[in-house]
C-alpha cells in the first residue's frame, strides 16, 4: 500500500488515483509471486508431523485416530505441542503456532506437515512465518477450510505448492487416501476421478474448457484476505472455492467482495466445490445458492461449474495450489497438467 501512495505521489497523479480499475488497484497490493517449487513425494518410511496451526484440539483421540490413518501408509508420526495446547479458541498463542510451523519447515528429518484442524487463526500467523525458511526446506503442506489462509500465503511468497486436501479430524476413507496417494506421493500428473456418488452431480454455470494454476480454498477465508497482501496476481488462474454453513446472502456478500477487487474479472476458469448446508434460514425471502452463482459467474463467460468434490463433504480431493490443470465445464471434471510433487 505505501509503494502505490508513493507512486501517486512521486508521478503527480494523485488526482488520477480515483481512474484505477478494481484489477489495477488489486496488483498494488500483491506480493511478486515466486517460481514453482515442488516438495519431494512423500513415500513409506519417511516421518511426518500434525500439528494444529489454528483451532484448538478438544478430542484427544481425534489425534490418535488420525495417527493410526497415517502410520497407515507408512509413516512415522510425530505430533506438535499445538495438538495439547488451549489459549481461547487456539491451539496455543499466536507465536506458539507460527514457531512450531517455522520449526516443522526447518526440522530436515519431517518430509510432511498435516494440519489437524481448521476452525480459526491461521491469518493471525501471516505476519509471523519465515518464508525464507520455508523456501529453503520444501515439503508437503496439506489442510483445508481455515488452512486456506496458509496454503495461498505460502505458495504466493515462497513458490512452494501446497495441498488443499484434508485435515486430521476429516473422514479419511477410501477415496480420498486413494487421491492423497496419488497427488502427494507419485510423481504423475493426474486426473481425479468422478464423484464415486450418483447425488449431487456436477451442474453447469458456463460451458467449456480452460487451464491456468489452481488456486483456491475456502470462500470466507480467501475473501479475508483480500488487501492483505498476501494474495497471488490473479491472472489465467484456475479458481476453486469451497463453503460450509453460510447463507446464499453471506456467500453473495463475499462473492460480490471478489468482483469489486478485480479477482473474478482476472480468472481463465471457476470450480465450485461441495457448499455443504448453505441454505437460507428463510426460503421464501431469499435467493437460491444456485441463483447467487448464476448471477455472480455467468456473466464472466468463462468456464465455471460447481459440484466438484473439494470442501467439507466424505469423499474430498487433494488439490495441489500452484499447479497447472485444465477443467471442463460440461463434464465437470478436472486434470493436474503436471505433477504436483517431485
Amino acid at each position: 500500500m505505501n509503494s502505490r501512495r508513493h507512486f501517486i505521489k512521486s508521478t503527480g497523479l494523485l488526482a488520477a488515483a480515483s481512474l484505477f480499475t478494481p484489477t489495477e488497484v488489486l496488483s498494488q497490493n500483491l506480493i511478486s509471486e515466486k517460481g514453482k517449487i515442488k516438495p519431494p513425494a512423500l513415500k513409506a518410511g519417511d516421518t511426518v508431523a500434525i500439528t494444529s496451526p489454528a483451532g484448538a484440539v478438544w478430542d484427544d483421540t481425534q489425534v490418535e485416530t488420525f495417527t493410526t490413518i497415517l502410520k497407515s501408509f507408512g509413516f512415522n508420526v510425530i505430533h506438535g505441542k499445538t495438538l495439547t495446547e488451549k489459549f481461547g479458541y487456539f491451539a496455543g498463542t499466536d507465536e506458539l503456532r507460527s514457531n512450531e510451523l517455522n520449526e516443522l519447515f526447518a526440522d530436515k528429518t519431517v518430509k510432511g506437515i498435516f494440519c489437524m484442524k481448521g476452525g480459526w487463526g491461521c491469518a493471525r500467523l501471516l505476519d509471523k512465518i519465515d518464508y525464507t525458511l520455508i523456501e529453503k526446506n520444501p515439503k508437503v503442506l496439506i489442510g483445508f477450510s481455515d488452512i486456506t489462509a496458509l496454503l495461498i500465503a505460502i505458495t504466493t511468497k515462497t513458490g512452494l505448492i501446497t495441498f488443499h486436501g484434508p485435515v486430521g479430524n476429516s473422514g479419511w476413507n477410501d477415496f480420498t487416501k486413494s487421491v492423497f496417494t496419488n497427488v502427494t506421493m507419485t510423481t504423475n500428473s493426474f486426473h481425479f476421478p468422478e464423484n464415486p456418488s450418483t447425488e449431487n452431480a456436477p451442474v453447469i454455470i458456463n460451458p467449456g474448457k480452460a487451464t491456468g494454476e489452481l488456486v483456491g480454498g475456502n470462500l470466507t477465508v480467501l475473501s479475508s484476505l483480500i488487501g492483505s497482501g498476501y494474495l497471488p496476481d490473479w491472472k489465467n488462474k484456475l479458481l476453486f472455492l469451497e463453503e460450509v454453513k453460510e447463507e446464499p446472502y453471506s456467500i453473495d456478500r463475499m462473492l460480490t467482495q471478489l468482483k469489486l477487487s478485480g479477482i473474478l474479472n482476472s480468472i481463465s476458469g471457476f470450480v465450485f466445490g461441495k457448499f455443504a448446508k448453505c441454505l437460507a434460514e428463510e426460503p421464501l425471502k431469499s435467493f437460491t445458492f444456485h441463483e447467487v452463482l448464476l448471477q455472480h459467474i455467468q456473466p464472466l463467460g468463462i468456464p465455471a461449474f460447481y459440484g466438484a468434490m473439494i470442501g467439507h463433504i466424505e469423499n474430498k480431493l487433494t488439490v495441489p495450489i500452484g499447479i497447472k490443470a485444465s477443467m471442463d465445464a460440461e463434464k465437470g471434471t478436472i486434470s493436474l497438467d503436471e505433477n504436483s510433487v517431485v
